[in-house]
């Protein structure tokens, strides 16, 4: 079956273009839909989800006290904003979408690049939607179980409702996809604002009793202050998300580095004085005992209306998961195009130009990682590999200042922030493995190398057998979703220089 075969109708009768009850047709590929405020709330919605109503306990568990906590939540804030400012450099120069993927392509060839989709794909991304939509049932349940813990098949059966409809949202279309995250985000930030404003009343009102002495009892345990950095940064995760949708971004060179200055640190202010807030209301030992951080915080300053924050907390979760499905999509659709996935993932939707068959196909891998998921291993598992590619990464802009010295670079970063992002990142997947060594690492570290075993075989060889398998496979899930391949992608010229 030829891969144009379903392709929107020509003209014909020698007509040459659209009459004027007509609308010129687009090209099949994914639509430059996303904005500049579409990119923001996808960078703020995402990175604000679950992480900050779950996270606090584990960070403060891990720093050993209150001082230390507001410092790492601090430092993971710079250290996002670190790494998102040498993405903006990655993604002004290669306008690819994908994330990390076109990236370390281009800097270490296929190998490195098909590891990491393999891992990404397969583990990474829909692992992260699990975890948020895992969250966001738990505190959309929490309000009908008072006094205990939701049964953990309500959970799960939420959890499953959610995916399902987040994943229909982003088939149906990239623009209802965005006003959903437009939505969600303003949602969040006004539970994030209201609970900031009761920290500050009561702050004035003197309570300050949690913040005196705040560096007694810290750990000094190199392995420790790791695992505190894992959870932060994993409240923080979604700096990058941008990057996975350039190609649908209008004005990138323009856009993506504003987007990154004014959503990151917006965040880390939100953060910080949440964090300061929750210490207002609970002593470090009644955070660490507290089964919903934020659910504790409006029972006791916000009665009769408690109720509002599991109801915005479900909202942001609930955003921050469409976030997550609307850039793991894009990283199987480039994957397949580059040929490291199966072909018809890299397929567009003909009607709604959305690519539905890796939405799906991320959708289906959620599910299963939904069924066994335990969040806090989930967040370890995560951030363990996620880390090392983060660091990949900044290597690769470090390696391409020097043999891709021709490429234009619209953002230009110093190269030490590079360094410094290389020196975390291994400091981050390196402590925790030297401090309490655990079997979970050897089998992330297994898994990713083991996806060598498929790449020789049927991305570098491409045997016949293989392809006469896929075609009928292929063909049949092409009728049935009506999806074709998408045309050549050009990226935009870049501007001499990007002001902002």
């Amino acid at each position: 079956m030829g891969e144009g075969s379903i392709r929107k109708r020509q003209p014909q009768n020698g007509s040459t273009g659209p009459t004027k009850q007509e609308k010129p047709e687009k090209a099949t590929v994914l639509q430059k839909d996303v904005g500049l405020l579409s990119g923001i709330c996808l960078i703020v919605g995402t990175m604000i989800g679950s992480g900050i109503f779950i996270s606090p306990k584990s960070v403060l568990l891990y720093s050993g006290s209150v001082g230390p906590c507001l410092l790492i939540w601090t430092a993971c804030g710079v250290l996002s904003t670190l790494g998102a400012l040498c993405y903006a450099e990655l993604g002004t120069m290669i306008t690819k979408s994908g994330g990390e993927y076109p990236y370390l392509m281009e800097a270490f060839g296929s190998i490195v690049g098909y590891l990491y989709s393999w891992t990404t794909v397969i583990v990474l991304k829909p692992s992260s939607f699990a975890i948020i939509a895992l969250s966001f049932a738990e505190y959309t349940a929490t309000p009908f179980y008072p006094g205990c813990t939701p049964p953990t098949v309500v959970i799960k059966c939420l959890a499953i409702a959610s995916l399902l409809i987040i994943v229909a949202i982003n088939c149906i279309s990239v623009k209802l996809a965005s006003y959903v995250q437009n939505f969600f985000t303003a949602a969040k930030l006004v539970i994030i604002v209201i609970i900031i404003v009761a920290g500050i009343v009561l702050l004035a009102q003197g309570n300050t009793q949690n913040l005196s002495n705040a560096f007694e009892g810290s750990t000094t345990s190199f392995g420790a202050i790791g695992l505190a950095f894992y959870n932060g940064l994993w409240a923080y995760d979604g700096w990058n998300q941008l990057n996975f949708i350039t190609e649908e971004l209008r004005n990138p060179y323009r856009n993506l580095p504003l987007a990154i200055i004014i959503g990151i640190p917006m965040v880390t202010v939100c953060y910080v004085l949440v964090n300061v807030a929750y210490f207002t209301v609970m002593t470090p030992s009644e955070l660490l005992v507290s089964p919903a951080v934020a659910v504790t915080f409006g029972d006791r300053v916000l009665y009769p209306l408690s109720w509002i924050v599991p109801l915005f907390v479900a909202f942001s979760t609930f955003g921050a998961a469409n976030g997550s499905c609307f850039t793991a999509g894009r990283l199987a659709f480039v994957s397949g195009r580059e040929g490291h996935m199966v072909k018809i993932l890299s397929y567009v939707s003909l009607r709604r130009y959305t690519p539905s068959p890796a939405l799906i196909f991320n959708g289906i891998l959620s599910f299963f990682y939904i069924l066994p998921a335990d969040i806090n291993t989930l967040i370890n598992y995560f951030s363990f590999a996620q880390w090392a590619f983060y660091g990949l990464t900044a290597l690769s802009l470090i390696v391409m200042r020097f043999t891709r010295k021709e490429l234009h670079r619209p953002v230009r970063v110093p190269i030490f922030i590079a360094a410094l992002m290389v020196v975390v990142s291994c400091y981050l997947v390196l402590a925790p493995i030297i401090d309490q060594p655990e079997l979970e690492y050897l089998y992330c570290t297994i898994f990713i190398f083991g996806g060598l075993i498929l790449y020789y075989p049927f991305v570098h060889l491409k045997p016949r057998w293989a392809r006469r398998i896929m075609r009928p496979i292929t063909m049949h899930l092409q009728l049935f979703m009506e999806v074709v391949p998408p045309e050549d992608f050009e990226a935009e010229d870049p501007p001499e220089s990007v002001k902002f």
